[in-house]
């Protein structure tokens, strides 16, 4: 979480503090940065293999490059270039576990020329090359996990969990991309000095991929915050009801979270004796993606019980 800018949220109430007070003109120009931010990001998620070159993100941007790396540093918590490496990794792990295209197509997607410069920076992010990642199947399982047949069986309990709200964006389309709508709700929180009302981050699960086309998949991106909390314009509230949930903890990257998903519904669920309630399913995140490495990510799948 980021919490840049709490200094200045407390000034602003300091009577005679020009720096802080604040104006029309600031909330005005606070918006429009978080507008790029989130401009930006967009166009990272949808042309990994395009000119994602620090020129070419601030004609997107429509900034100077002099400022714009800046801008989006302060606001992201990390430069464009290790964001662009980021999600071009993240978008490669991906694809090579849930499709059969061959390295050198996942390479080219991902934006990069030939299969060896790509092979360096997946060995970067994941500590091994794309073709023994591939051959895991899934990413950094627990040293405790269980095998049911080809399944990986994660730790998993039954647990009462808190009622949560969330101040989330909808993200329609293919799951492992709801990365972007997770970025511009970081970016407005960041522009508008909310993370000190953040208790975390969740995504909630509506459509089954098994049934629905990729395109129309739907889901929530958000952010846990407390009921308090005036939810922010292009924001809306997402509750999530106390109760009973099955909770399977998954360690490592999250190109691994469908085979695991697999394994909570075909193997400790049909195991546990509850049935599911009618509630959709969701993931809570227990570590910041941008600063942990992949193995080190932290997620708990949870799933309401009637």
């Amino acid at each position: 979480m980021n919490a840049a800018g709490a200094g200045c949220n407390k000034a602003r109430f300091v009577t005679g503090n020009p720096l802080c007070l604040r104006t029309k003109e600031k909330e005005v120009s606070r918006t429009d940065y978080e507008t790029r931010v989130r401009r930006v990001i967009q166009y990272i998620y949808d042309h990994p293999d395009g000119d994602l070159s620090l020129d070419q993100l601030a004609d997107v941007a429509a900034m100077s490059r002099f400022h714009w790396h800046r801008v989006f540093r302060a606001m992201t918590g990390e430069t464009c270039a290790r964001a662009v490496r980021r999600i071009r990794a993240h978008r490669a792990a991906c694809w090579l576990v849930q499709t059969d295209w061959p390295v050198e197509i996942v390479a080219a997607r991902a934006g990069y020329d030939n299969p060896q410069s790509f092979a360096r920076l997946f060995r970067r992010f994941y500590g091994q090359g794309p073709g023994e990642f591939r051959a895991a199947g899934v990413a950094h399982a627990l040293p405790t996990e269980l095998t049911r047949g080809d399944l990986v069986m994660h730790p998993t309990e039954i647990r009462d969990l808190p009622a949560r709200r969330l101040a989330a964006l909808t993200h329609t389309g293919p799951f492992p991309e709801i990365g972007r709508a997770f970025q511009e709700v970081s970016a407005v929180f960041t522009a508008r000095n909310l993370w000190p009302h953040a208790r975390g981050m969740a995504a909630v699960y509506y459509s089954d991929p098994g049934e629905t086309p990729e395109s129309e998949l739907h889901s929530e991106a958000g952010v846990i915050v407390a009921e308090t909390l005036d939810m922010p314009a292009d924001l809306h509230a997402v509750d999530l009801p106390a109760g009973p949930h099955a909770v399977m903890t998954v360690k490592g990257d999250y190109s691994g979270l469908a085979a695991a998903w697999e394994a909570m519904y075909s193997g400790f669920l049909p195991d546990c004796g509850r049935d599911p309630a009618n509630r959709a399913p969701f993931e809570v995140y227990l570590n910041d993606p941008s600063q942990t490495a992949p193995e080190d990510l932290l997620t708990e799948i949870c799933v309401p019980l009637a």
